[in-house]
């Protein structure tokens, strides 16, 4: 441990660091499609979470929990070791025999979008639930609710949706349907943080929710996620598969927090076996490090900024190349309030260059570009022999596998990189 002068001399030296300052050279600095915004005090409070020497869950990711809990109105927030876990973690709640019939079993149905990130697609087959796939909107990049009725059969137990590259999908509509059909509504936000559909947001609606904090996403804590919801037992599922399956509650180097330790009889096991190491499902170990939870509660503080910035970015795109014909933009409901995770494209096919074309050209010109992803889930590797159902032709997910791409508005871009973009984009697809 360091003594009190110590910390603070080494604290003081983090925080009076000075960056030089960056200069935007066109055609020679790199405009990456995504980044991270890391600054003093983010370095500040990992010094000190490390200074700490707690290296699992500790008082930073008690804060990081809280202040999430507040931005998103959620009453329970439990961190994790990436956006992939949440989505493993909310997926693998459903699972608990404590649900009764509600239960996801193996062999049920989950109903989700053909075309986005796989990892909303993984969780599905590792519960040994079948995904059945819905086509996307061209217009919004997500699914439209109204499709969930041809998905529906005698095995739907959850939808469980992205809002994709930050643009909300109709989460009320979404919400409505799987009411009327006694479903679980799992809303995958790692896009989306910050992201509002009639002015409620994105994750408010389903029954659990899911965030990443991967150095691409809205916030950072490097590896990093988030599962969020207002129903306690799902929260005291969630955590329970987060801590190994654990039945009791206690957090790390906390023992007893119920009082009845060494009491009361679990299972088969003998009378008074130390609830510690009652194991209610079997689960994993996804807990975030508190210097990881440090790094966030920094963030926390910049979210408000970075969520403007996305959207001010995305704005100045879009009116510099919203003319160009050969270039289908987002078309985007009134109730919706993006916050845009980047700025999709789908390429006209009779635009004067190919998709693979335009981008290598972007590239050699230092414009970072991204696919949508995994495009349509089903022409990827890692599905072949899976079980699956497709409900109906997946038109527009082939659609943005052939013609799709996005480029950058995270907050680290400014005016001239904007402009820089715009302009090469606009001249590359001069007819």
């Amino acid at each position: 441990m360091f003594d009190e002068a110590s910390r603070r001399a080494i604290l003081e030296l983090v925080r009076g660091n000075r960056e030089p300052p960056s200069r935007f050279v066109p055609g020679v600095t790199m405009i990456p499609a995504s980044g991270k915004m890391v600054g003093n005090r983010e370095r500040e409070l990992m010094v000190e979470a490390a200074l700490d020497g707690w290296l699992t869950v500790g008082r930073f990711n008690a804060r990081f929990e809280e202040e999430l809990s507040n931005f998103l109105g959620a009453a329970h927030v439990l961190t994790v070791n990436s956006g992939s876990s949440a989505n493993l973690i909310a997926l693998s709640a459903l699972t608990s025999p404590e649900l009764g019939k509600r239960a996801i079993r193996p062999g049920d149905e989950v109903v989700t979008a053909a075309a986005g990130f796989p990892t909303t697609i993984a969780p599905i087959l590792q519960i040994g639930a079948v995904p059945v796939f819905v086509d996307v909107d061209p217009d919004s990049w997500n699914v439209d609710p109204a499709r969930l009725p041809d998905a529906l059969s005698a095995k739907t137990r959850a939808v469980f949706l992205a809002h994709t590259l930050g643009i909300p999908f109709d989460a009320e509509a979404a919400a409505r349907f799987c009411r009327a059909h006694g479903l679980w509504l799992v809303e995958d936000c790692c896009d989306a943080l910050g992201s509002e559909w009639n002015g409620a947001g994105a994750g408010s609606f389903g029954d659990i929710a899911t965030l990443s904090f991967y150095p691409a996403h809205h916030i950072t804590t490097g590896e990093g996620g988030a599962v969020f919801t207002n129903n306690a037992g799902l929260a005291r599922l969630a955590e329970s598969f987060r801590d190994w399956g654990r039945h009791c509650r206690c957090r790390p180097g906390q023992d007893n927090a119920c009082g009845r330790r060494f009491a009361g009889r679990h299972g088969d096991l003998p009378e008074g076996y130390d609830h510690k190491y009652v194991f209610s499902h079997a689960g994993y170990n996804l807990k975030m490090t508190d210097m990881a939870a440090a790094c966030g509660v920094a963030q926390m503080g910049r979210l408000p900024d970075f969520i403007r910035r996305r959207r001010e970015n995305y704005a100045r795109l879009r009116d510099r190349v919203r003319d160009c014909r050969f270039l289908r933009l987002p078309e985007i409901d009134g109730r919706a309030n993006p916050s845009w995770f980047g700025f999709p494209v789908l390429l006209d096919e009779n635009a004067p260059l190919g998709r693979t074309d335009l981008l290598e050209r972007l590239d050699g010109r230092k414009i970072g570009s991204r696919l949508p992803f995994a495009g349509n889930a089903l022409r990827q590797p890692f599905m072949r022999d899976r079980p699956y159902r497709a409900a109906g032709e997946l038109v527009y997910s082939d659609l943005a596998t052939r013609q799709g791409f996005w480029l950058g508005v995270w907050p680290g871009l400014a005016g001239e990189a904007l402009e820089y973009m715009a302009s090469n984009l606009l001249d590359l697809l001069a007819a």
